[in-house]
Parts: C-alpha cells; structure tokens; sequence
C-alpha cells in the first residue's frame, strides 16, 4: 500500500486489520502516521509502547497486548519502534491469534522488501504494509503542501518547494518549519493563511544556510575558535540541526571522492576546479590536501551518527550534534 492510501485506512481503520508495518528508511514519515493513528483512536486512548528488543526476548507479548481490555474500558492501540527481523515470531503470533481488538503500528525503518517479516505481513489479510522513503522533487513539493494545510497554509509561488529544499527534504525538519511559519502568521485549520516568499523571507525558511556554509568551512580548516562562534549563530537563527549535519554531510562526501582521485595521482586543483565554485576553490583544496580518505569516512560516519541521534526522541539533540562538530574541528586543527 502507498503512503496516500494509508493515510487514508489510518483515518477509517478496518476491524479485520490487526497490523500496520510501515518500513523504509523515512522514519519521520512513520511516527507521523503513528500519530494520526494515535488521533483516529482518541483523545482517550491508551497507547502502549514496545519496541524490537523487547519483542524479541517476549514473542508472546505482542499478541497479549493486541488482545488486552483497557482496565476502564477506553481505546487501546500498540506502537512498536525499532522492529527488525528478530520480531518474525511475535509478529506471526499476532497474526495468527484467535482475537486482537486492539490495532499495531510497527515501524522498521531498517527493514527492506525482501525481509521475511515484510514478507508475512504483505500476505497476510490482517495486515497492510507500507514502505516509506525520503521524498524527492515533486512529491517533495507535495508533502510540504499537504502538511502545510493540516497547519492552516497554502503554500503559493514556490513556496513549497524552497521549504523542502531548505529541509533536505526530511518530513520532521519540515513539520517543525511549518509549524512556527503557522505562528508566525496567525494560522490554523480554521484561519487559512497563505505561505508566499515574504514569510520565509522573514523568519528565514532558508534558515541558516549560508552560516551553515560558515560553520563547515571552520569545520573542515580546524578553526575550532570560529567554530564555536559559528555554531552558536545556527543556534540562534534556530537553524535545526539536520540541516547543517546534511549539508555537511554532502561536503564530506565532495571531499572523499576529490581525495580518492588525488590518490590515484590527479592534481587536486585541477580536481577542484572542475567540482565546486571558484569563490570555494580555496578552502576545498585546503581541506582535500589535510583530510585523507580514511579520516573523511570516518568523519561521515559520525555525522550520519549524529543525525540519527538527533532525530530519536531519546537524545539530547543538538548537544550531542554540536560536540562532533567540535571533535571533528579539533581533528582538524591537529593535522595542521
């Protein structure tokens, strides 16, 4: 099932579906439709929360709770996170229960089509399964208009397309720029307003870009002392973390390609000229001929590691995210 058509069962549940898989990678988008599930049930649900781990060491527990009355009688609804393929046995249990009134939302962001468990819930009656990825282009352009009215805006004249490039396309990172231009402008689903270019202009939907260019430019030269200043500013302009670590992130990976083609013996300025804007020449060659491959691949890693952390609700965020901006400074100012 496609992530409109799910959207669209979430909001009129079916009483002979048990078990809604959502796999892939967005994350964002499957806690989204976690939530709208958690609305379709009620203000007065309860919501009982498992993950992978514990499923895991209890195969039993999931059916259980799908089959649980409320102590007081309310809704009840299961949200389980971090599901792999070590959940297969709870999973088939739940499926093959004699009863289970209360509906499951299992995402598996590490999941693929091929996993066995994607594989049982797609053949079975009481399941649906969807796989969510990261949107690109139009469908890009799409979600941010969709979100928009569920804040009270009509995005006009790009405007929804310059919130999802601004955001990397990410859904969180999206929602979160949504919903303080929703403030910004006075509106709700009752009170349309319309999003046009003057009110990104204003609170910056851009946000920060350009001092994210800054802070990775300090970065990659080991100006630990810049670096800090730099990333106080994100702070400030309310820059959300995932998108300086994405542009970042962009910039290593430039870099690893432009030192592997030095180290095959290239000229890494004629490398540089050809990949990025002359007002960047400079500083890139600098940080091609003082990161080696091996330390850039590790350097990514961290970033990726960092954005990952900084999307789980368990997690002190943008702490974390600025202390390896540091610790990759400072590795950088020691190569000097």
């Amino acid at each position: 099932m496609k992530p409109p058509q799910l959207r669209a069962a979430l909001s009129r549940l079916a009483p002979d579906v048990r078990l809604y898989l959502i796999h892939g990678p967005d994350e964002a988008a499957a806690f989204d439709f976690a939530a709208q599930l958690g609305r379709t049930m009620g203000a007065g649900a309860e919501r009982i929360d498992l993950d992978g781990a514990t499923l895991r060491s209890d195969p039993a527990r999931l059916a259980d709770e799908a089959a649980a009355m409320s102590l007081f009688g309310d809704a009840r609804w299961i949200r389980v996170t971090g599901v792999g393929e070590e959940s297969l046995e709870a999973v088939t249990n739940l499926l093959a229960a004699a009863r289970a009134g209360n509906p499951v939302l299992a995402i598996a962001p590490s999941l693929k089509a091929t996993a066995k468990l994607v594989k049982l819930a797609g053949d079975s009656p009481a399941a649906i399964v969807t796989q969510c990825y990261a949107p690109t282009g139009r469908a890009a352009e799409q979600l941010v208009t969709d979100l928009a009215l569920d804040h009270g805006l009509r995005p006009v004249r790009g405007a929804a397309q310059r919130i999802a490039d601004a955001a990397g396309n990410d859904r969180a990172v999206i929602a979160r720029e949504l919903e303080k231009l929703a403030l910004f402008l006075d509106a709700d689903v009752g009170r349309v307003r319309e999003l046009d270019g003057a009110a990104l202009d204003a609170i910056g939907a851009d946000l920060g870009e350009a001092a994210a260019d800054e802070m990775i430019a300090a970065l990659v030269d080991g100006r630990t002392a810049e670096l800090g200043a730099e990333l106080m500013r994100l702070a400030e302009a309310g820059a959300a973390p995932v998108q300086w670590l994405r542009q970042l992130a962009r910039r290593l990976v430039l870099l690893i390609e432009l030192r592997l083609e030095a180290d095959r013996g290239n000229d890494p300025a004629m490398l540089v000229k050809r990949r990025v804007h002359f007002s960047e020449e400079d500083a890139v060659l600098r940080a091609v001929r003082r990161w080696n491959a091996a330390r850039l691949a590790r350097a990514l890693d961290l970033v990726v590691a960092a954005e990952r952390a900084e999307k789980s609700a368990a997690t002190a965020g943008r702490v974390l995210s600025d202390q390896m901006a540091m610790t990759l400074g400072r590795a950088a100012a020691d190569r000097r």
